[in-house]
């Protein structure tokens, strides 16, 4: 994915700010569409497809986390980053579990949100080209096809989104070994901070829900260190 042809959806109510930050992804090369609020945005992406999603929290019509789970429902893979004025916990919590990858704090400088979508276009392009990972995994009495997102435990099949894939798929290369939390994070996430660290608990929270069908399998807590696929 060449960074000129990157198609962005920029979601943003405050017109000032969204026009000067359209005005400075275009001037890096990127084909942004800016939508002034959330309902905007979701029509836009349902005509065509983005390399990534940049959305403010507090929009009219939807707001943001509504919108990223809309977006999820069509593309389990797009990018999402999260720009807000709020600084709580909670909210930044309730971003990730709507399926987004990263997120800002207003004010926030063009040049990190700029260096932010470039390590997630490069990753978007890296794990397009990893051919050379297996796919196809078998633990205890799971099939876990990575290629096609799926999971399925007891004749049950479950539809992963692209992050719980890859932490799974790093699960299964890695079984029965113990893995530290910033080892993880630096290798799916690049980098190990608070809220990427909260962003993984509640991924591994989703994988032992679709596990736990299978009492030979297990991911375990290893306290103060991290997880270990049990199999």
């Amino acid at each position: 994915m060449e960074k000129q042809s990157a198609k962005i959806l920029y979601v943003e109510d405050d017109v000032n700010l969204g026009y000067v930050t359209t005005d400075n992804l275009q001037l890096h090369g990127y084909n942004t569409t800016f939508c002034k609020d959330g309902k905007a945005a979701l029509e836009a992406f349902k005509k065509e497809p983005f390399d990534l999603c940049i959305l403010d929290v507090m929009l009219p019509e939807m707001d943001g986390f509504e919108l990223a789970k809309a977006i999820r429902e069509r593309d389990k893979n797009v990018p999402i980053i999260f720009l807000t004025a709020k600084t709580l916990k909670e909210d930044k919590i309730a971003g990730f579990k709507t399926g987004a990858d990263d997120y800002m704090t207003k004010p926030f400088s063009i040049e990190e949100l700029l260096m932010r979508i470039n390590v997630f276009l490069k990753r978007s392009k890296v794990n397009a080209t990893k051919e050379e990972l297996p796919s196809q995994f078998v633990v205890g009495k799971c099939n876990f096809d990575f290629d096609n997102l799926t999971l399925e435990v007891a004749k049950k099949k479950n539809e992963l989104t692209q992050k719980e894939a890859e932490l799974l798929r790093y699960f299964c290369m890695n079984k029965n070994r113990v893995l530290k939390r910033d080892e993880i994070l630096k290798s799916l996430w690049g980098d190990d901070d608070y809220f990427m660290g909260r962003s993984l608990d509640v991924f591994v929270s989703r994988l032992r829900k679709y596990l736990k069908q299978d009492s030979s399998v297990s991911i375990e807590n290893i306290h103060g260190v991290g997880f270990k696929l049990n199999a």
